[in-house]
């Protein structure tokens, strides 16, 4: 883009420099056109991405859980009832059944990536038990973000 000038210096050494030019009003603007294009294709792809995380993170919570309530029942004999709930990994239930040889299975009980308690039903409506996440809304059911992530989903 630059032209070689010659010039002539104290001492009639000439040296060798570039003339400088700046861009074109044109130049400027594929410039722009092509970042605009490349915006549009990557931007929402990466927009997307903290949400399928936070999905992500949701279900390996739940599976994590699941395996925390199977050590339960084969230190227990059973699964934790639906009111003693996920606190029964962490806290020796109070209520009814009180289990004898109970086991402290966690230090402490996640939140979901909304910021949410997880669920817990025995006996399931989905299988032997449920676990889940109700999504981003907090809220039983929806779709997308706000749909509920469960054990049950593969």
């Amino acid at each position: 883009m630059g032209t070689i000038v010659l010039r002539e210096e104290k001492g009639g050494v000439k040296s060798r420099g570039l003339r400088e030019r700046g861009f074109t009003l044109i130049e400027i603007m594929v410039v722009m056109v092509i970042i605009a294009i490349l915006a549009g294709m990557i931007v929402p792809r990466v927009m997307n991405r903290p949400d399928q995380a936070r999905k992500l993170a949701a279900r390996q919570d739940v599976a994590s859980l699941v395996q925390a309530l199977k050590l339960y029942r084969l230190d227990v004999g059973r699964y934790p009832t639906t009111e003693q709930g996920l606190m029964a990994l962490v806290k020796q239930p109070a209520q009814e059944p009180v289990p004898g040889n109970w086991m402290q299975t966690l230090d402490t009980l996640p939140k979901d990536p909304w910021g949410h308690p997880y669920h817990y039903a025995y006996p399931g409506q989905h299988g032997e038990i449920d676990v889940w996440s109700l999504g981003a809304d907090g809220q039983p059911g929806g779709e997308g973000n706000d749909a509920d992530i469960g054990n049950w989903d593969s």
